[in-house]
């Protein structure tokens, strides 16, 4: 079997799980957030914080609740990492140095997962367990909590409350996350991912000497790495280290349980609203997106140029051998389109072309499907921007599911959209003009500066991953690196809740025979659209300065 035959038959089979599993998923999380009944454990969670769960919040209130419960967990795993030293199962290692320790807080906390150091070098099984690991459910629950408020602003109207934050993240924890992780943890335990807290041991023979690795629970925090969009690998090589991923079938799981919850979300979201064709209009367009780079992904990969790539059967460089050119190309889209960042191959590796495929993919806003909540609501604001476009072209007051979109709700969706491109090409100008941090490039030219610009969109989009080649392990990088993550995740939030707030305060408006039907394929359509020229809009300057330009020349 060719290595194009064995992709797109991965490809098939990923569509098929996801089409499976769309319907149940959706259904059960839209029940979940829907509910009025709490769990005994649910109850003794509320009780230990403080929090009543049947409390309605306005959306001021519910904003307060996420930045107060992400400061914490930011100090938290700051000090966590500090005390390293100190703590029982440290595997001897030293604290994490103050920057660093800054980095991954807000990395983590931010559901980046940004990693500037080597997993297994640097944190013992205390900090990986019980900081990272829990700060993968919680951040993920996070999101999940401010997308369904946004949905909730969509359904109701006449009251400014879009729920309880404290319910919705207890739930979001409790009732969907941990079970899924359980059943994964097994599946990928019984596919051959370890799950023990033994210390460094040797592993064999090799020339010069001995080789040594770490255990640890690799296996639970692996499932939730992928199904909670977060990403950070216990291991330096995430997700083409054997001991995450062993075989080909773990691989093509670990990639189902990336697209699972945000492709599912958009059934919770029809269920939510009432209509379910507006939930599969958003489906629609999150699947043209993702089927279209994973399309193109495959191939500028798979295309030969030379000899070498035509007797390797693709671009195999940095590519594991045990997945190949077509599981590598699936996994890389899938993780650059949404906020993962795990991976299973070197980025920095993939042809010019490819390498902007990625970039690409996070500067849309990992919205395709995107992260774990924050995918549906950046998409939702995408909708509303479509739908205030179409207005002005037919000179109507543009509505969107009984809302009316006016100057309040367009200025809080401009704000949402203009927040991270400033973030990384502020942040990226000042790293390119200063005369510090180009050390940290590998390469030069278009190739290096791509290096930079990967690093700030992967922060600010909350993705993750690294394009490989620049040493972020320095101050500079820790610090606006971590700025860019905490500045990328929380603020676009501020916006979102305003304007669930602005729409759950609105009467519903009667549809009309000049209404915009956005649950029609002419709006999935506009959608796709809108995205790509606002976005190709944005970044092509400096998408011309790096990937294309290096792809133009090779």
């Amino acid at each position: 079997m060719s290595s194009q035959t064995a992709g797109l038959l991965q490809l098939l089979a990923l569509i098929a799980a996801l089409a499976l599993s769309h319907r149940p998923l959706g259904d059960h999380m839209a029940r979940v957030y829907s509910s009025g009944k709490h769990y005994a454990p649910e109850r003794w969670i509320y009780r230990a914080i403080g929090a009543d769960p049947d409390s309605g919040m306005r959306w001021p209130a519910y904003l307060r609740g996420v930045l107060a419960f992400s400061a914490v967990g930011v100090l938290f795993l700051y000090a966590l990492q500090r005390d390293q030293g100190v703590l029982p199962g440290s595997l001897g290692f030293r604290a994490i140095d103050p920057d660093q320790a800054f980095n991954t807080a807000a990395s983590f906390v931010a559901n980046t997962n940004w990693q500037s150091y080597a997993g297994e070098q640097a944190m013992g099984h205390v900090v990986q367990t019980g900081g990272l690991a829990v700060q993968n459910f919680v951040s993920a629950a996070v999101g999940m909590a401010v997308a369904v408020a946004l949905v909730r602003g969509f359904a109701r109207s006449r009251t400014g409350e879009l729920g309880n934050f404290w319910a919705d993240l207890v739930r979001g924890t409790v009732r969907i996350l941990l079970p899924l992780s359980v059943i994964g943890a097994v599946v990928l335990v019984a596919c051959g991912a370890i799950q023990n807290f033994a210390g460094i041991h040797e592993v064999g023979q090799f020339t010069g000497g001995t080789q040594q690795w770490n255990g640890g629970a690799v296996a639970s925090q692996e499932v939730i790495k992928e199904l909670g969009t977060n990403g950070g690998g216990y291991f330096n090589a995430n997700s083409a280290h054997p001991f995450e991923n062993p075989t080909p079938f773990s691989n093509l799981f670990e990639v189902f349980l990336i697209l699972v919850i945000p492709f599912a979300l958009t059934r919770t979201f029809g269920r939510m609203v009432g209509s379910l064709r507006q939930g599969y209009a958003i489906l629609a367009t999150m699947a043209t997106i993702w089927l279209g780079f994973t399309a193109l992904m495959m191939w500028t990969e798979f295309a030969h140029h030379g000899p070498a790539l035509q007797a390797a059967g693709g671009a195999l460089e940095g590519k594991e051998t045990r997945f190949g050119v077509g599981a590598s190309a699936l996994f890389s889209v899938a993780t650059t389109l949404t906020s993962t960042g795990a991976v299973n191959s070197f980025h920095s590796s993939y042809t010019g072309f490819g390498g902007g495929i990625q970039l690409l993919g996070m500067q849309l806003g990992e919205i395709a499907p995107g992260g774990v909540g924050s995918g549906l609501y950046g998409m939702l604001v995408m909708a509303v921007i479509a739908v205030f476009i179409a207005g002005l072209m037919v000179g109507r007051t543009p509505e969107y599911l009984g809302k009316k979109i006016g100057t309040r709700e367009i200025k809080f969706a401009a704000c949402y959209i203009l927040i991270t491109p400033a973030l990384v090409l502020c942040f990226t100008a000042a790293a390119m003009a200063l005369p510090t941090p180009p050390h940290s490039m590998l390469n030069s030219g278009a190739h290096g500066f791509s290096e930079v610009l990967y690093a700030y969109t992967s922060g600010a989009n909350n993705n993750g991953s690294a394009f490989g080649g620049l040493n972020a392990d320095t101050q500079w990088y820790n610090t606006t690196l971590g700025l860019a993550m905490l500045l990328g995740r929380f603020l676009p939030m501020v916006f979102v809740l305003a304007l669930a707030g602005s729409l759950a305060e609105q009467r519903p408006v009667p549809a009309t025979a000049g209404t915009l039907r956005t649950e029609k394929p002419l709006f999935t359509g506009l959608l796709v659209g809108s995205i790509m020229i606002i976005t190709g809009l944005t970044y092509f300057p400096a998408l011309a300065l790096g990937p294309l330009a290096e792809g133009l020349a090779s």
